[in-house]
């Protein structure tokens, strides 16, 4: 483990700030704002390598329950890697209940019959906040950290908080422990400061949506444990949609979500369940979505089948909304519930468009809905007199750089969510050249991060957050990039308008 001055902190390390006075060290220490923020900014850079790795402890997959737990007892641990033949398993005390339970004396019992076989694993050169997210996501208290092929130790969340200075809360492990809907929203209400603290102190815009990302679905999917019964969680599928899905949204603005439901499955009280679960997210701070697009709405709660009828009209109707209500669920991520359900909807759309070259361009035209006439454009470098003084950053940025990318998803059936992870699996099947794809990922990863500056000034003002960027408010820097972010937009749309064949800007 690499040492290290022990006045200084991994984040003063990181941004070279000097190191502090010693006056200034206890005046940090003593000060819990001061305090937090260092050690969220500890863990977000931070590689996995750096932190408390213990080594492994290997067991013989023959080797029976009881002579490991003695083994276990001994040596102080909770867990054991085992080795059975060319698999690899992990042993903790959540598959000694699974042995507890079976009929066989546990003497008698391999270990091998209650391992969990292929575990979660890091390396050690990921960002230790990727281990976080692992854990969080699969709902796993440690993980498997290799070295190339060799595994070199265990990762275990106990070490991960002993990293970030033994923080006093972890709003995702509050929010898995909430007993009822007081602790969760407190939970909730914890993120915007902590995307105000990370944000403050320089860390990667990328990084907090995706920290954010899994919170938001932590809270969404503790929601859903505590408001719906068993039966209803095992017969459908809670998604979230749009920029939530995409994993794109930092600060909440509004609530995409949706049930898919087993097809025959009937329960009775689902508007009562799907009611409450909207309002609790309002409540949450989650703002009720404009469009409609909640569970709550009948629309965005049904069965599989009805919903592959809804996907039919608007993929062949004429209602102007569908397209929209396509391209929202086109970015759905599962947050609980049978996943294959969101699959087979999925299916279903790459079914309906098996020979759809002339929807595509349609579908892709929607770049061209805002500011085609590039008027926004000619005043933007100037930035003279009262049309000026304001522009929609989604409209004219945000929107056709992700709705672009996302049409050329549809259509060469990549199923990746993240704008990003979209550009680059494009790239990797060879339909978009990889120059112009690293000019988008920079400009949607600018645009994002300058989105979540100005909706942190506008909470500041006390103003609700929106698009509205007000370009008086931005530095020549951010000026200069928000025109060359604009100018790649603009380049992308012409690159779509060759593409599809529509007429460009």
């Amino acid at each position: 483990m690499r040492q290290s001055d022990p006045t200084v902190t991994k984040a003063q390390e990181v941004a070279g700030d000097p190191p502090p006075k010693v006056g200034l060290v206890d005046k940090g220490l003593a000060d819990p704002t001061f305090r937090e923020r260092r050690e969220f900014v500890s863990l977000m850079a931070s590689k996995v390598g750096d932190a408390h790795l213990r080594k492994p402890f290997f067991v013989d997959g023959a080797t029976d329950v009881v002579t490991l737990c003695h083994e276990l007892s001994r040596r102080g641990l909770s867990d054991a890697l085992v080795n059975d033949g060319e698999r690899l398993g992990i042993f903790t005390t959540t598959n000694l209940r699974e042995a507890v339970l079976r009929p066989e004396p546990m003497a008698e019992l391999a270990v091998r019959e209650v391992t969990t076989f292929e575990p979660w694993s890091v390396s050690v050169k990921d960002e230790l906040y990727d281990a976080m997210i692992l854990m969080l996501r699969h709902r796993i208290h440690r993980v498997v950290v290799r070295k190339g092929d060799a595994v070199v130790g265990v990762l275990s969340q106990l070490d991960l908080m002993a990293f970030v200075a033994s923080h006093s809360h972890l709003i995702a492990l509050q929010a898995i422990q909430a007993t009822n809907l007081g602790e969760l929203k407190a939970a909730a209400r914890q993120i915007n400061s902590l995307i105000k603290v990370l944000h403050e102190d320089g860390v990667r815009v990328e990084v907090i949506t995706g920290l954010v990302g899994e919170l938001n679905r932590q809270i969404f999917l503790r929601l859903w444990e505590l408001l719906a019964p068993e039966p209803l969680r095992a017969n459908s599928c809670l998604i979230v949609l749009g920029s939530e899905g995409r994993g794109e949204q930092i600060i909440k603005t509004d609530q995409d979500n949706a049930l898919l439901l087993r097809d025959g499955f009937v329960f009775e009280g689902l508007e009562e369940v799907t009611q409450s679960f909207t309002s609790a997210l309002i409540d949450f701070g989650y703002p009720s979505c404009p469009g409609g697009i909640m569970l709550s709405r009948p629309l965005w709660r049904q069965p599989l089948c009805g919903f592959r009828d809804s996907l039919r009209q608007w993929i062949h109707g004429t209602d102007p909304q569908g397209l929209l209500n396509l391209a929202i669920f086109l970015d759905a991520a599962v947050v609980a519930g049978d996943a294959a359900l969101l699959e087979q909807a999925r299916d279903h759309v790459d079914h309906l468009l098996s020979d759809s070259d002339a929807f595509y361009a349609h579908f892709a035209s929607a770049v061209d809905q805002f500011g085609g006439d590039g008027s926004w454009w000619h005043r933007l470098p100037g930035l003279r007199g009262r049309a000026a003084a304001e522009i929609d950053l989604k409209k004219l940025g945000i929107f056709p750089l992700v709705h672009g990318v996302r049409a050329l998803a549809l259509q060469y059936r990549v199923r990746a969510l993240g704008t990003v992870a979209r550009l680059r699996a494009l790239v990797a099947a060879d339909r978009i050249d990889e120059a112009l794809a690293r000019d988008l990922i920079d400009a949607i990863h600018f645009l994002i991060g300058l989105k979540l500056a100005s909706n942190l000034r506008q909470m500041a003002d006390g103003r609700a957050p929106d698009n509205a960027i007000r370009l008086a408010e931005l530095g020549s820097l951010e000026r200069q990039a928000l025109k060359d972010s604009l100018a790649i937009v603009r380049r992308f749309r012409h690159w779509l308008g060759r593409h599809y064949k529509f007429d460009s800007i």
